[in-house]
């Protein structure tokens, strides 16, 4: 599957928002196994219908899921495109981290030479005033 990883800040912003409360992750963990409907979903919830449903709004206005009507009941699903497209830019950012400290690790593994080790500078000892004594 060719996914495009690209998304605008606002895309991030919002699917950084919905990750960041637990109910919605489970939300979205319960998805991904199978649709359901939002009844179903605030069934197990310690909270209203009402809150399930802005919880799960949260999830749509960010991608990550679904939402369709089928007679009386709206049914969700996770959408698998929109959460591969968000593990791409984590896999990004992993990526430029872990090449970073490479780097360190690289640069800290190269042996000291005489060039490396500090050297005392005439101007940068330390001298009394002695005039006026």
């Amino acid at each position: 599957m060719v996914v495009g990883i690209e998304l605008s800040d606002d895309d991030i912003d919002r699917v950084f928002h919905a990750l960041a409360a637990s109910t919605r992750r489970d939300i979205l963990r319960r998805t991904i196994e199978g649709e359901l409907s939002v009844s179903a979903l605030a069934r197990d919830y310690d909270m209203s219908f009402a809150a399930v449903q802005k919880h799960v709004a949260v999830l749509e206005a960010a991608g990550l899921i679904i939402k369709r009507a089928e007679g009386r009941e709206r049914l969700v699903r996770a959408d698998p495109t929109m959460i591969a497209r968000a593990r791409a830019l984590l896999a990004r950012y992993e990526e430029l981290w872990r090449s970073r400290i490479d780097r360190l690790d690289a640069l800290l593994a190269q042996p000291a030479t005489a060039t490396d080790t500090p050297t005392d500078h005439p101007d940068s000892t330390d001298k009394t005033d002695t005039q006026g004594v």
